[in-house]
């Protein structure tokens, strides 16, 4: 360990004085070897892993094996390219050594290798001599370059052979050499006007490197030659339309010369020109052409007169006139000005009123400027031409603002050009209103379904009416029409908001009492004069159920309270014998209101005995609904009930009295039971009474055998005509229309066979009410049955 430390305290102490220095050709490539480095400091391979051998700086060029040590290129080297021109190039950095630590400077110097050519910038080197020249005359050529250094660089120049040329070489100040071309002998042009020479640059380099460049000597002619003009003056064929575009060319003028060379080349330039004319045209100094700068304006300038001088080399010249002809083409559209014009006008204005004034241009000439006029559209409007270039524009027709407000009237201009072209100026014009339009309603007839009872002030129905013509003309208000309804006047009734048309109820309506209103809302402008209209309105009322059935028969007895019904009291007689189904008596009722809430239907409420009698639903019949047994009480009481099809339904009721009899003793025992009661009621005598009871029967009798007799003889009658003539109708013809009720949609017979009896005595009323029977016949077999009643009531012994 002593040893190995003392032998690397002199490496350090060696490394810290000596320099390592390392040759390298620069074309070496990436990889190549540069040197056994550690074996240069000493180092064994063994010791490499331990020490650490590592490069501090430059690692982009060189790199280090950790295996052996030695030191390789990492990247290809340009000697060119890291030290420039300079004689020499290398790179120096550090290599580190660790356990210890110690630095070592190593420099890797690159050597230069004769890897370029001397090369020219140009290929070609031209050069003008004039014939003129003296001999001796030098003309100084192209240096060449060499990316070399040292030796490899450039070292001489070499010429091709030639007699009339020489080179001479001169060293610059910065220490380059300059190749000159010296002139041996005078040039002749006529003889030979061109020389091709080779020039080569070669290097010091082994093996030496060259470049060569080609110089091409013309030889030009001395200026005895002025240039001249193919034509003196350039007019007829300059004729340019203006539209042509910008950057055409116009003309081109040619001189020619007979010299060569510089004396040879022409240059052309303006020699008298316009100042307007200057800005439009441009010539071109090498060619002649002349071009336009900007678009051509006939109506500017119609022609334009340029003078060209073409000038060598050598100072001679000559000078051409040209004169340019500018045609005219359609380039420009019409103008439309108007000079005046209305913005509005009445509706009602006369056909031929002057709306507006025009006036019409056209730039161009000829048939280019001639304008034709017109008016787009189906329009009320014409074009009248006033002078040569104005026109007016006048009503052809009535105008109607209703149709049409407002127009806008396009006028159009086009010119007689190949193509044409237009322009067109729009006329806004508002028509004014005039009221001649009356206001119309939206339905030809309102109609409306009001329900009675409705509250003052309800809305019935809201009528509109519009009017085509505008503002005041337009506002629309509204009135009743003149009328009456039950002698009252209309506005009683209803009245209408003159500005909506809402149709309002003034009072409570009574279906019972009005069904129908017919009236007349007149809808007027507010024109002067006004202008009207009138709409039919029809207002159904609706009826509801605020009526109570009414009993017409049995006739009233004395109200029992009130509500929704009244009650109801008769007599009605019914033999014992009657068979199931015979009729004993019929309430008739009837209800103000109308539809469903005057539908009655009959109900039996009440009876002394139930099973005995029935009641038709819908006709009000009280039938037997069983033979009347000996245990069945004289006297039966019965209670209907009338009630309608409302909501809520109302109703009525109506007491029967109903007596059962087998004979008239017993018939008139009961009704003098009655009759005795109702007296004892009244306070009057039972035996007054009897004999008014006895009276009335009588006198019954007697008009029941009359109607009898009078009953034969109508029959009789009837009989003998249908002997003489086929009866044409049905076994109702003849009889008054007068005698049927419609009743559920069946028309009955109504006949009456009793009357009223009142007896007085003792100052003391009781009347006694035999209550008119309605039989509901149908002639055909009602007839027989009323016939055998009367037959065994009163013409049977035991009755008699």
């Amino acid at each position: 360990k002593e040893a190995v430390r003392g032998r690397e305290r002199r490496l350090a102490d060696l490394a810290a004085f000596q320099r390592y220095l390392f040759s390298l050709a620069r074309e070496l490539g990436r990889g190549s070897l540069v040197g056994p480095l550690a074996r240069d400091l000493g180092l064994s391979a063994d010791e490499l892993p331990a020490r650490k051998l590592r490069l501090s700086e430059e690692k982009q060029y060189f790199t280090v094996n950790e295996e052996n040590g030695n030191l390789y290129v990492n990247e290809r080297l340009d000697r060119e390219e890291m030290c420039g021109a300079t004689a020499t190039c290398s790179v120096s950095f550090e290599v580190l050594v660790h356990n210890p630590l110690n630095v070592f400077n190593v420099e890797v110097a690159i050597e230069d290798v004769n890897d370029n050519s001397p090369i020219f910038r140009k290929s070609f080197l031209d050069l003008d001599i004039d014939e003129m020249i003296p001999p001796g005359s030098r003309f100084p050529l192209e240096i060449a370059h060499d990316a070399d250094a040292g030796r490899n660089s450039l070292l001489i120049y070499q010429l091709t052979n030639d007699p009339s040329f020489t080179l001479a070489v001169t060293e610059n100040p910065d220490g380059s050499k300059q190749p000159e071309l010296v002139l041996e002998r005078a040039l002749d042009r006529e003889k030979q006007s061109s020389f091709e020479l080779v020039l080569m640059a070669v290097d010091g380099g082994d093996p030496a490197r060259s470049g060569t460049v080609q110089v091409r000597i013309n030889v030009t002619d001395a200026n005895d030659n002025p240039p001249v003009f193919s034509k003196k003056v350039y007019e007829y064929m300059v004729r340019a339309p203006e539209d042509v575009p910008v950057g055409s060319t116009l003309v081109t003028v040619t001189a020619t010369d007979a010299d060569e060379g510089v004396n040879g080349e022409i240059k052309y330039a303006f020699k008298k020109i316009t100042e307007r004319a200057s800005k439009i045209f441009h010539l071109d100094s090498e060619t002649g052409a002349v071009t336009l700068l900007q678009s051509l304006d006939f109506e500017e300038g119609d022609s334009y007169e340029l003078q060209i001088q073409s000038r060598d080399g050598g100072g001679l010249f000559d000078t051409a006139e040209v004169a340019i002809t500018i045609t005219d083409i359609n380039d420009n559209a019409p103008v439309i000005s108007v000079r005046s014009a209305l913005s509005e006008i009445s509706e009602d204005a006369k056909s031929g009123t002057v709306v507006a004034l025009l006036q019409v241009q056209d730039q161009d000439s000829g048939p280019n400027g001639e304008v034709r006029c017109s008016i787009d559209g189906d329009v009320p409007f014409r074009l009248e031409k006033s002078l040569d270039d104005y026109y007016r524009v006048v009503t052809a027709r009535e105008l109607d603002r209703e149709q049409v407000s407002e127009y806008n009237v396009t006028v159009r201009a086009a010119d007689g050009g190949s193509p044409s072209l237009q322009s067109s100026a729009v006329l806004c014009l508002r028509v004014l209103d005039v009221n001649d339009n009356a206001p119309v309603f939206a339905e030809e007839r309102y109609s409306a379904r009001v329900a009675e009872n409705n509250a003052a002030g309800a809305l019935v129905l809201t009528v509109r009416a519009t009017d085509a013509d505008w503002g005041q003309n337009a506002r629309v208000r509204y009135r009743l029409g003149e009328g009456r309804v039950r002698g009252a006047p209309l506005s009683s009734y209803v009245s209408v908001q003159a500005e909506t048309g809402a149709l309002y109820a003034l009072r409570s309506l009574d279906y019972e009492q009005v069904r129908e209103l017919r009236l007349w809302v007149v809808a007027e402008d507010g024109g002067a004069p006004a202008l009207s209209s009138n709409v039919s309105v029809e207002v159904q009322i609706v009826d509801e159920n605020d009526n109570a059935p009414q009993v017409l028969y049995p006739a009233p007895a004395a109200a029992l309270g009130s509500g929704s019904g009244g009650a109801w009291s008769g007599v009605e007689l019914a033999p014992r014998w009657s068979e199931p189904g015979a009729l004993v008596a019929k309430v008739v009722a009837v209800d103000a209101d109308a539809g469903q809430n005057a539908w009655l239907s009959y109900e039996l409420a009440k009876a002394t005995e139930p099973a005995l009698f029935r009641v038709g639903l819908h006709s009000g019949e009280v039938r037997t609904a069983r033979s009347p047994l000996a245990r069945d009480a004289a006297r039966q009481s019965l209670v209907v009930v009338v009630k309608d099809h409302g909501r809520p339904a109302l109703s009525a009721t109506a007491t029967l009295s109903v007596v059962l009899a087998e004979s008239v003793a017993e018939l008139l025992a009961e009704m003098g039971s009655a009759a005795d009661e109702a007296a004892a009621a009244a306070g009057e005598p039972a035996g007054s009474l009897t004999r008014w009871l006895v009276l009335a029967v009588a006198a019954v009798s007697c008009l029941f055998l009359a109607f009898l007799l009078l009953l034969l003889a109508l029959r009789l009658r009837r009989w003998h005509r249908q002997q003489l003539l086929p009866p044409a109708s049905g076994a109702l013809r003849g009889v008054p229309v007068s005698h049927f009720v419609g009743i559920d949609g069946v028309r009955a017979f109504l006949q009456s066979y009793s009357h009223d009896v009142s007896l007085t005595a003792d100052s003391r009323k009781s009347q006694l009410r035999f209550s008119r029977r309605i039989f509901p016949l149908a002639i055909s077999d009602r007839s027989q049955r009323v016939r055998g009643f009367v037959h065994r009531f009163f013409f049977t012994k035991d009755r008699l």
